[in-house]
């Protein structure tokens, strides 16, 4: 059985990765993701298949698999592996979609997403992390995830519809472009709430032309940047 797992791990190896990384990356599916009840096999692949260490530099990689969101500079953070696993699970991507995040951070979320759907358009408010994250982005071969520094709250109306919106930062209301710009059948996740205090994790739904919104899980995200801030 050992041999039979470390084989599969070798065969999957993503670019600029070591066998060690994809062991921490097996532990971290097997004990924090799956355990926890993430079922569905697209994603757990995928967060096993994408490099988490390559999009936290400045973390050793223990810490960069274990279960927390870390640091990334501007007062950002990547998402503990589990909070990304579990929002891209409730949108239930799909290898035809067109999906569009709002606040792209490291590009971690932007590259689990692109291993499952078509293509990705992930959009940061901070110039410094818009430009590192689609560095890091092509040069780890997720050619399907296009960056754009811009203000999320607006969406991407030029590539809209969008089949699913991920969106990593907590407005206290929903925008209303980004649920003007999600397609008829369409899934939206993203929390909803103040800053500084506990959020509420939102499921919303378009089916033809009614829009529906479920609370799920209180959540603490960082704030909902704006351009004009």
């Amino acid at each position: 059985m050992l041999a039979i797992l470390l084989s599969t791990l070798l065969l999957a190896a993503p670019p600029d990765t070591t066998w060690e990384h994809q062991v921490l990356r097996e532990r971290m599916v097997e004990q924090q993701i799956a355990a926890r009840g993430v079922t569905d096999l697209a994603v757990l692949d995928a967060m096993r298949s994408v490099p988490r260490h390559r999009f936290a530099p400045d973390a050793p990689p223990e810490l960069a698999y274990a279960d927390r969101p870390l640091p990334i500079g501007h007062n950002q953070t990547i998402s503990q592996p589990y909070i990304v696993a579990r929002m891209t699970e409730l949108v239930r991507p799909d290898s035809t979609d067109r999906a569009l995040e709002i606040g792209t951070g490291s590009g971690y979320q932007a590259a689990v997403l692109a291993s499952i759907v078509d293509s990705v358009y992930t959009i940061e408010i901070i110039p410094e992390l818009a430009a590192t994250a689609a560095k890091r982005l092509r040069r780890l071969g997720y050619e399907n995830a296009i960056v754009r520094n811009a203000d999320g709250f607006k969406g991407w109306p030029a590539r809209a519809p969008f089949d699913v919106i991920i969106v990593t930062a907590a407005p206290e209301n929903i925008p209303p472009p980004l649920i003007d710009q999600l397609a008829d059948g369409g899934r939206m996740i993203i929390p909803v709430g103040p800053t500084g205090r506990t959020q509420s994790l939102t499921l919303v739904t378009k089916e033809d032309g009614e829009v529906s919104k479920r609370q799920l899980a209180p959540v603490r995200f960082v704030p909902f940047l704006r351009k004009n801030n």
